[in-house]
């Protein structure tokens, strides 16, 4: 050891940059090329893990740690040569700074993660809770460490190694586990709801036993130095809680919502934010400390908060956050851990870790009188670690309180604890579905009738760009003087992502899973909650803004139980391609294409898909002013037959011109010479030919012949392109609604290939640049218990090829 500190020492120190090859350097020699090699190798690494790790529904921060100890001593660093090249001893100082610093920023966004008004807001359960999940595997802990400092980690002070033992015991990751709920569908559930509010408590608590363990693992031996480290430390929390509120308050009154934030603002923040973990580091604690202060510390209110997160968050999330794993990684060496005595203690560290906080959490739980599935569910989340677990490890190695044996079992059990959470959760918790106060009758709007019940609609959008057809088609949809109440409720799809922003999402939704829908009115609003109250304002439709926060991979799990919840005779989801300045579709996320081919497969009601070319304009127009022309095509089928209830509910709204074209077969021009025609379905098809003649008579008796804003025609074709020809004539229209599956003989004359067929040959036909059309289009879908072989397969169709959709 001491042979490679007096080489360490005699080595030139490393330039920042080399000359190149071409002059006779190695680049791996300058300190510049061989971190940009280092962090892309992290990168690559972590992001090859967290992708295979996917399909286990595993967070992001498993891959991290487990890539990190890969590219340490544990994995890749078995090859000597390896190790000495990418990851030089002497180059590690610069990695660590970077990883350090990196971590500074992380931490601050952590902090603004917590909202202190929503701890001061918790309830008794989540506080005795808290308080269950933090004392027992303390207290275990400590017991552990006794048994370590005998075996593994004798000649450290105990008074620090006792403090870092109960606290890696103790902490719940906040952040992982707000994502393991997200991705558990658990986050506005009581469930969830306790653990998030648990959990937040416990972070505060561990940061706290955490500065006391770092004061108390002082290189002096005095107590007097760690009392005043402690004293120092605590004064400065004092002093920031009276300065940094008020500062960033003022801030925050001058950065107006829908207004860029002003850059000196940003820069005297981050500033702050560096200038603090100065100061904690000076005093004694870790720099980090300073960081998660001020942060914690910013209001949480206003454009300026989330504007913060949006300039630091990909840049220290994606790019530096990695780094520190590998710091970590680099030393964690696994073959410390020798002989049947380590491991037996790592199995007792990773058993007591896990008892201690599941038996402390479930045992309060139960007092509380909570159901004993919930209390166990609360308990598995609770023992989930994270990236805080990792910093106080570190902490304790670079402090020389743990020593390499000891530090690389804690990492173990940190990785194992949070691995096994989402697959204990999905095996043990099933949650109870809440079952509809009344019968669920109404799943579509044909045979609907003249109900008295609430008409229940679930309009999902993905972004603001969705709000201004949205809601100019509620207003159509309301009519005037119905006595029936339209009752909508408007679901707001965000994904889930490892962005510390997602978590901010969390925080607002975990409550009423109304993250936009504030009650404050002194806060501000955005532009989705101008759009909803001033609709309500100047209409008699009762809308109820809800969220789902979720991967997009199972987003349509998301609609689909919203739709069951709420009995929506009606699903309406945006169209995954969005209108460009030059009149043509592009797509928006290909991922949206399945969340819709998902919804349409397996939706409890009736769906339409909603092609967004500026319905009504791009905003909110009054019952009044509306004036638009609604065109339904109809073949045949049930899908038409839903389309046409949509039209006719629309038609009585007195600003609509609804016109209704029934396309029939010209036989005369469907045969070429010397062709014979045998149709072996015709009975089949004159059956639903008469279905669709009684469909029709009693809509004209019903519309036609009551509003004189209402145009009826039929319209025989004989082929593709005369159908086509008949289309344009009305392409005057502001919004075109078809059946997604229509039938009939006109429908087998349309070309079947396309490029979306989830939408049918009609709605591909009308979203086709052959077409060029200006005019929305609504495709529609009838809900039936199973739907048709032909169905389906539309929806399976091109699965393998949705890259290029």
């Amino acid at each position: 050891m001491a042979s490679n500190d007096t080489t360490l020492n005699n080595a030139p120190p490393m330039k920042a940059t080399s000359h190149g090859v071409f002059q006779g350097e190695n680049p791996l020699n300058a300190a510049l090329p061989l971190v940009i090699l280092q962090i892309c190798l992290v990168l690559t690494l972590t992001r090859v893990l967290a992708y295979l790790l996917k399909p286990l529904r595993q967070p992001r921060v498993v891959a991290e740690i487990v890539g990190g100890v890969l590219l340490g001593p544990s994995g890749l660093g078995h090859n000597k040569a390896y190790l000495h090249t990418v990851f030089p001893q002497r180059s590690l100082t610069v990695l660590d700074t970077l990883a350090n610093l990196g971590l500074c920023f992380f931490l601050f966004l952590v902090g603004l993660e917590l909202d202190l008004n929503s701890l001061r807001k918790t309830g008794k359960k989540a506080l005795c809770i808290a308080i269950g999940g933090i004392g027992l595997p303390f207290i275990l802990g400590t017991g552990v460490s006794f048994i370590l400092q005998e075996n593994v980690s004798g000649g450290v002070h105990e008074g620090p190694f006792i403090v870092f033992m109960g606290v890696a015991m103790s902490i719940t990751a906040f952040p992982v586990l707000a994502r393991i709920l997200a991705e558990l569908k658990l986050l506005t559930t009581e469930v969830g709801k306790m653990a998030m509010s648990a959990a937040a408590v416990n972070d505060i608590v561990a940061w706290i036993l955490l500065a006391l363990a770092v004061a108390l693992s002082g290189s002096g031996r005095s107590p007097l130095v760690a009392l005043w480290v402690f004293l120092c430390a605590s004064g400065f929390v004092v002093l920031c809680s009276f300065l940094v509120p008020p500062v960033f308050k003022w801030m925050s009154q001058r950065c107006p919502d829908g207004e860029p934030v002003d850059e000196l603002y940003v820069c005297v923040t981050l500033g702050g934010v560096l200038a603090a973990s100065f100061v904690t580091d000076a005093i004694g604690i870790h720099a980090l400390f300073g960081a998660f202060v001020v942060g914690v510390l910013i209001p949480k209110e206003g454009a300026f908060a989330v504007a913060l997160v949006e300039k630091v968050e990909d840049l220290v999330s994606g790019l530096f956050l990695p780094l520190y794993f590998a710091s970590s990684g680099l030393k964690t060496n696994m073959g410390s851990i020798k002989g049947a005595r380590s491991w037996g203690l790592l199995v007792l560290v990773i058993f007591t870790a896990c008892f201690g906080k599941i038996a402390g959490s479930v045992g309060v739980s139960l007092l509380c009188r909570i159901p004993w599935m919930d209390a166990l569910a609360i308990g598995l989340l609770m023992n989930t670690k994270g990236l805080v677990e990792i910093i106080v490890l570190n902490i304790g190695k670079d402090r020389g309180v743990l020593n390499d044996e000891t530090f690389a079992i804690l990492v173990l059990m940190a990785l194992l604890t949070t691995f096994i959470t989402t697959p204990l959760v999905v095996a043990f918790y099933r949650p109870a579905k809440t079952q509809p106060t009344t019968e669920y009758k109404h799943r579509t709007l044909h045979r609907r009738g003249s109900s008295t019940s609430p008409f229940r609609m679930l309009f999902c959008f993905h972004s603001v760009r969705n709000i201004p057809t949205m809601v100019n088609l509620i207003e159509v949809l309301r009519g005037t003087g119905k006595k029936e109440v339209l009752l909508v409720h408007a679901m707001h799809l965000m994904e889930l992502s490892e962005r510390s922003s997602a978590i901010l999402m969390v925080h607002k939704a975990r409550k009423n899973g109304l993250p936009f829908w504030k009650k404050d009115q002194n806060t501000g609003s955005d532009q989705v909650v101008v759009a909803f109250e001033a609709f309500q304002h100047l209409s008699k439709v009762a809308i109820w803004p809800t969220t789902a926060i979720s991967a997009v991979l199972s987003m349509h799990e998301d609609v689909i139980s919203g739709a069951e919840r709420n009995r929506a005779a009606m699903i309406i989801l945006p169209f995954h391609k969005h209108i460009r300045v030059d009149g043509q579709l592009e797509t928006t996320r290909v991922e949206y294409r399945h969340v819709n081919r998902k919804v349409l497969e397996y939706a409890p009601c009736s769906v339409g898909i909603l092609v967004d070319r500026g319905f009504g304009g791009t905003s909110h127009i009054a019952a009044s002013s509306v004036n638009s022309v609604v065109t339904v095509l109809f073949f045949g089928g049930n899908d038409d037959h839903e389309a046409l209830a949509y039209g006719g509910r629309m038609a009585e709204h007195p600003g609509i011109n609804l016109n209704v074209v029934r396309f029939l077969l010209n036989p005369a021009g469907n045969t070429t010479p010397g062709s014979i025609t045998i149709d072996i379905k015709e009975s089949e098809t004159s059956e639903s030919n008469s279905i669709d003649d009684e469909v029709m008579a009693e809509f004209k008796q019903k519309f036609v012949l009551k509003y004189n804003t209402m145009k009826y025609d039929e319209r025989a074709v004989a082929d593709a392109a005369e159908t086509a020809d008949v289309i344009r004539e009305y392409g005057r229209s502001n919004l075109f609604l078809v059946g997604r599956m229509p039938e009939g003989e006109v429908v087998g004359l349309l070309k079947k290939e396309s490029e979306c067929p989830e939408m049918g040959p009609v709605g591909n036909l009308l979203i086709s640049p052959a077409l060029t059309m200006a005019a929305s289009v609504l495709v529609v879908q009838q809900y039936h218990s199973q739907l048709s072989l032909h169905s389906l397969a539309s929806l399976k169709e091109d699965e393998m090829s949705d890259d290029g959709g």
